[in-house]
């Protein structure tokens, strides 16, 4: 596959990742073991770039990732993320402080089974901790050889600018997809900075697999259950708008997510969507989107379908990140 270089501190990946998440969290019921099983064929689709965090089952599926590329482990990049207070004790539920990193960072080594941390993001900004601070400790670790890379997620300029002044990131990691734009806002700030973008749910969740449902009919457990893009009305529009992509997709002979992924690839050579899958067949479809050329033309018809994203906010009001 082909490789895609993200930032300036050389961190080169293949132009389409594996996020990991939906094997522990978020969509519903999962085998472990599929999951894995998942993982080891991406890579021998030549995906070389994996997404976990901390979060994702509170080091379960940090677990799964390290067993699973163990025996790939220097022909890969693997990137997980700190942020998030497990004790119900810290307001909005996160805590980048310092010393939280530190623990962090040695539980996700262990998870892992690795020495070196690839790619370490914060996973959502801690409005009371500076990000001089968190981006201060997340140096320690590169300077100690523990971590190579700093990300940053759902982040807007300041705090990147602020961040990058002190440790250099190479990467932000936000949702991007057809269904949602909002993050081109930052792409002029992280061209002029040299730091690439990694869109998670480039796939709107599963809406642009062509294989949606209302979300009455996800199980409890499942995101999509109450995802506003899933309900009635929003639902409507955005399978009117899929259905137009898949006449397009049809044209050329590929599906609704296979269009989707070539059209993020489009967007920038400076851009690796992480779509998640636990099936191995999916998990195909998506790689070979790598192969597919979108023309002028072609990126035309779908601005015209979808000119500024889908129908419904992507989290509940007040869940969305607050970029500063």
């Amino acid at each position: 596959m082909q490789q895609r270089d993200l930032g300036q501190q050389g961190l080169t990946v293949s132009a389409l990742g594996y996020g990991a998440m939906g094997i522990s969290l978020a969509y519903g019921p999962s085998d472990k073991k599929e999951g894995a099983a998942t993982i080891r064929r991406a890579h021998e689709l030549g995906v070389t770039f994996f997404d976990t965090a901390e979060l994702y089952g509170q080091g379960e599926n940090e677990r799964i990732v390290g067993a699973a590329l163990a025996p790939v482990r220097d022909e890969v990049v693997i990137a997980t993320k700190f942020g998030f207070d497990f004790t119900g004790t810290r307001q909005g539920g996160v805590d980048s402080r310092p010393e939280h990193i530190r623990e962090v960072v040695d539980n996700s080594l262990r998870y892992l089974g690795v020495d070196v941390i690839d790619v370490l993001y914060q996973h959502r900004v801690d409005p009371s901790v500076p990000i001089e601070d968190v981006a201060g400790t997340v140096k320690e670790f590169v300077d100690a050889g523990k971590v190579r890379y700093f990300g940053l997620s759902e982040a807007g300029e300041n705090t990147i600018r602020r961040a990058h002044a002190v440790q250099p990131v190479s990467v932000l990691q936000t949702e991007y997809s057809l269904f949602e734009r909002d993050a081109e806002i930052l792409f002029p700030a992280l061209r002029e900075l040299g730091i690439g973008f990694v869109p998670y749910s480039p796939l709107g969740r599963g809406f642009l697999t062509g294989q949606a449902k209302p979300g009455a009919e996800y199980d409890h457990t499942d995101m999509r259950s109450w995802d506003a893009r899933f309900q009635p009305g929003n639902y409507e529009k955005n399978l009117e708008a899929t259905h137009r992509l898949a006449e397009l997709a049809a044209v050329k002979d590929a599906t609704v997510a296979q269009l989707a992924l070539a059209w993020l690839l489009a967007q920038g050579d400076d851009i690796v969507p992480i779509p998640g899958t636990r099936s191995s067949q999916r998990l195909e479809e998506n790689v070979a989107a790598a192969d597919l050329t979108l023309n002028d033309a072609d990126l035309k018809l779908i601005a015209e379908i979808l000119p500024s994203g889908g129908f419904g906010a992507r989290y509940p009001e007040a869940h969305l990140p607050t970029w500063d």
